[in-house]
């Protein structure tokens, strides 16, 4: 199959196939931006809903540039990797000082911004401003992979760098963005990691893996690193006024700019009381006595996964300071539904707001 042949066959698939999204066939690079961010790391039906809230609350980048970062934390809140938000953030007070608002068209502007690499430069440039940068995914991994039977190690370097020069050469150059579209939309829906529907495939007769009967080994990645697992206490702190002590995490920290209640890591051989109480005293310069179990969670991360231990705490003696965040703060059960928290501290927060 030839080049042209390839794109032709992919962009009538497309034509008939493509999925309804709300920035899809959007005009505004912004929207186009944002969906973009949304999208890394996160499937398309949990972005949607966050999408729509995120432009109702932010509909111009004037209007995100001026946010107070704590506004944009919540917008986020549950959507995860939140350093997203912090760069999108970021990125918009750039566009609107720098370039008057308007998004960079050139992927060596674009990629600039605070939290655009390689992949999401490519999007919103085909897709926005019609650039001939090809995409290079996940999804697009394994269709060129499979297409053209290359099975090395997909977590090298020199292999995504293979897949990039292909895909650079088959793009079209009058529909570039909906190209990338396409690729990704033919990996997601069709040529998906298990059973790929080739017999629907619009690129099947081309495709080395079908051929060969390799759909199941190819593409080849090799097996991850065992994730490390951590317990982690934290303490609830209740003032006699019913106040719940609150930590701010933070800026540069993981989950940094987000609320939590405090704690950390339980030592070997440490009970989990006591690591609740070494934590408070560490992070925040109080004696406390932890006497009561709120709940425990489990919540898996990128890197590493965690139980989490909640307790009760009395505040025995000192006053609470931030050593190792922004800023504590006493709130009540009802003000935690203002505050952005990770997605673990949220399901406590939840719990202590339905606590009578």
């Amino acid at each position: 199959m030839q080049n042209s042949d390839f794109s032709s066959h992919l962009l009538k698939w497309y034509q008939y196939h493509k999925r309804p999204m709300p920035w899809r066939d959007e005009p505004d690079p912004y929207k186009i931006w944002i969906s973009e961010i949304m999208l890394q790391q996160t499937r398309v039906d949990q972005a949607t809903p966050y999408f729509r809230n995120f432009i109702s609350l932010f509909p111009t980048v004037f209007e995100l540039a001026n946010a107070d970062q704590q506004q944009v934390l919540k917008a986020w809140e549950g959507l995860g990797y939140y350093s997203r938000a912090r760069n999108l953030h970021a990125a918009a007070k750039m566009v609107v000082q720098e370039y008057d608002g308007k998004l960079p068209e050139s992927y060596t502007e674009i990629i600039k911004l605070k939290g655009i690499g390689p992949y999401t430069a490519a999007a919103v440039t085909s897709i926005a401003f019609n650039k001939p940068n090809a995409v290079v995914d996940g999804n697009v991994i394994r269709v060129l992979t499979r297409y053209f039977g290359i099975e090395d190690d997909t977590r090298s370097t020199k292999t995504r760098n293979k897949v990039q020069e292909f895909a650079n050469k088959l793009i079209d150059y009058d529909r570039p963005g909906d190209f990338n579209q396409a690729l990704m939309e033919l990996g997601s829906e069709v040529c998906t990691p298990s059973n790929p529907d080739c017999e629907n495939c619009p690129i099947q007769t081309g495709c080395v893996a079908s051929k060969m009967a390799k759909t199941d080994i190819i593409p080849y990645k090799s097996p991850a690193k065992k994730k490390p697992h951590h317990t982690i206490g934290v303490g609830i702190i209740e003032s006699k006024e019913g106040k719940l002590l609150i930590a701010l995490r933070p800026e540069n920290a993981m989950l940094g700019g987000l609320w939590e209640f405090p704690g950390g890591k339980q030592k070997e051989n440490e009970p989990i009381q006591e690591t609740v109480e070494r934590e408070l005293k560490e992070e925040l310069g109080v004696e406390v006595k932890a006497y009561k179990e709120l709940m425990s969670l489990k919540h898996t991360y990128s890197h590493f996964s965690i139980t989490m231990h909640a307790w009760f705490c009395t505040l025995l003696s000192g006053t609470p300071k931030p050593r190792e965040s922004q800023e504590v703060r006493w709130v009540t059960r009802e003000e935690l539904e203002q505050y952005p928290f990770p997605k673990a501290n949220k399901m406590l927060t939840e719990k202590l707001i339905k606590e009578p």
